[in-house]
């Protein structure tokens, strides 16, 4: 019975229908429609039916084993029926390609013949006119459209206003901010790829239209130096810029009455070439005008404040692409508690003074009323 269902199999893989269909019909006889092995009988029968083309006998066929026991055999079996079933859509003729009969055509020969003696009545064509000789011009139009593109892509890059603001928060501590606006209105592609690279960053990113604001915390002044250092590098690879690494150097001195700074700043633009719209300044609070050493090669101006204003003195240096920035800062940070102490030790010694005049005039110490 196996070595009969393998043979009906391997007539069906090699195209013979016919001998399949015989091979099955002993088997089908022995085995009812209500057995599974039956019903695969009967669906290898559909099967080497359709390939003869008699659709008819292979939905007979499939239609006979909805009385299968098995659920998967009957829903293959209803699936071919569905198929087999199924009307013929009419294709529409400009779908396919018809040959003509090889009777209707004419001869090769002839069309060789008639093409050559048609050829020879047709004059032939006058020969093109030479090529023109003498120097040639520029592409005055083309160079003028490269121009035109090279200034707008320049001045798109340079429509940024980018200001670093560092603010001294306590004696040794510094917070960074960084405020990038687009002169246009819009977000710069160079502003959201800024942003993404710096997720991972301490800094608090806040993007609106075409201002993007950078805010770190309150950090040592070490710490928020590597800081400002790493986001101008990020900052310089996104616009393709080879800049030297910036140079930022803080020194800290505690004299318990406060802390004694002095930070160098040098950053090296002279790769980047002055572009129009393009704006570079830091920000630097709280800090007096004379606590600057030197600014080179534009000056550190105090920020103008309005009358009343409880702002803390600020001071704004702008920095000029093309040329190497430097700035030196020296300057107090005093300590609440170290002069708050300090003031504690002066009233105790003026305590003390006035109590040693009270007793050298002779009033003695102070007694509780009787």
């Amino acid at each position: 019975m196996a070595d009969g269902l393998e043979q009906a199999r391997a007539a069906l893989e090699c195209g013979d229908y016919g001998r399949c269909q015989r091979l099955l019909a002993p088997l089908l006889e022995e085995h009812g429609v209500s057995t599974r092995f039956g019903a695969e009988l009967r669906l290898l029968l559909a099967t080497a039916q359709m390939g003869q083309g008699d659709t008819e006998a292979a939905a007979a066929t499939c239609r006979s084993l909805r009385a299968c026991r098995d659920a998967n055999l009957r829903t293959q079996a209803r699936e071919l029926q569905e198929v087999l079933e199924a009307p013929a859509l009419q294709r529409p003729r400009e779908w396919s390609m018809t040959l003509p009969s090889l009777g209707e055509m004419e001869p090769l020969e002839g069309q060789v013949r008639a093409l050559a003696r048609r050829g020879r009545r047709r004059r032939l064509p006058e020969p093109p006119p030479p090529p023109p000789t003498g120097a040639t011009k520029a592409p005055l139009g083309f160079a003028v459209v490269v121009l035109v593109l090279l200034l707008l892509t320049a001045l798109l890059a340079g429509c940024v206003d980018l200001d670093t603001q560092l603010r001294f928060t306590a004696p040794g501590r510094l917070q960074i901010s960084q405020t990038s606006r687009s002169l246009t209105g819009q977000p710069l592609p160079w502003q959201r790829q800024l942003a993404r690279s710096l997720q991972d960053s301490p800094f608090q990113i806040r993007q609106r239209h075409g201002e993007l604001r950078l805010r770190a915390p309150s950090l040592p002044a070490g710490q928020a130096l590597a800081l400002l250092s790493a986001s101008v590098d990020q900052a310089a690879d996104l616009a393709a810029i080879d800049l030297p690494p910036p140079q930022l150097r803080s020194v800290e001195r505690n004299w318990l009455l406060g802390v004694r700074q002095r930070i160098d700043l040098e950053l090296d633009l002279r790769p980047l070439q002055p572009l129009p719209g393009l704006n570079l300044a830091v920000t630097l609070e709280p800090l007096q005008p004379r606590a600057v050493l030197r600014a080179e090669p534009l000056p550190a101006r105090p920020l103008p404040r309005g009358n009343g204003s409880k702002a803390p003195p600020a001071l704004r240096w702008r920095l000029q692409p093309g040329a190497l920035n430097r700035l030196e800062l020296s300057c107090w940070r005093w300590s609440r508690l170290g002069l708050g102490a300090l003031g504690v030790a002066l009233l105790l010694a003026l305590v003390s003074l006035l109590q040693r005049l009270r007793l050298a005039a002779g009033f003695g110490l102070p007694q509780l009323p009787a």
